[in-house]
């Protein structure tokens, strides 16, 4: 599979920016709105944007089950900020009622570096990168439990929110607190990527 087919899910959040991502590290990106357009492809990015919006339109235009189904199937999904909610199998913080997609053995604790005026950036350090990656913080979640074999791929260095678990991996699902389509480092998207050409 030199060139997968990603989709991005287009109901909220910086699409344009992921697609262009995507794009970057040589995988086809489309927008998925719908059941059909999901079936057409072989992966899936879930955007920041709003977890409990996201969660309410998912359902209103018939997303949330058959996105479920794929993820339950093995689909690889990489999900940012409120996209790392909607992968988690337990959130804390949220609104009652408020479910997620699933599949993802953590507990991710929704908002949990405060509130948008709270936004920051921080470089990260990656295993799998030779440089730090700036990350940029947007009322981000952390990971606050990880099941046994999800992986850690980075944690916060410094400041009152040190050693809090930011990205997560666990087979075919990847996670990250942050916003990786707003820095202009293409290498976590690329890293996606190659995890969905190695199926």
């Amino acid at each position: 599979m030199s060139k997968p087919v990603i989709g991005v899910f287009a109901l909220q959040g910086n699409v344009r920016e992921h697609v262009a991502m995507l794009t970057t590290v040589g995988a086809e990106a489309r927008p998925v709105r719908r059941p059909s357009e999901l079936e057409q492809v072989d992966a899936m990015v879930l955007p920041g944007g709003e977890s409990t919006t996201m969660d309410k339109l998912a359902r209103a235009f018939e997303l949330f089950e058959p996105l479920q189904k794929r993820i339950a199937d093995g689909m690889p999904v990489f999900g940012t900020c409120a996209g790392m909610i909607m992968l988690a199998n337990e959130i804390t913080g949220g609104i009652d009622g408020q479910e997620t997609l699933g599949g993802l053995d953590v507990t991710v604790r929704r908002n949990a570096f405060g509130r948008q005026v709270d936004s920051f950036e921080a470089d990260l350090e990656f295993a799998a990168f030779e440089t730090p990656y700036h990350a940029v913080f947007i009322r981000a979640p952390w990971v606050e439990r990880v099941g046994r074999d999800v992986e850690v791929l980075s944690t916060v260095s410094s400041g009152p929110a040190t050693g809090r678990i930011v990205a997560v991996r666990h087979d075919r699902l990847l996670a990250t607190s942050f916003h990786p389509e707003l820095t202009g480092d293409a290498r976590l998207h690329g890293y996606f990527a190659e995890l969905v050409r190695a199926r």
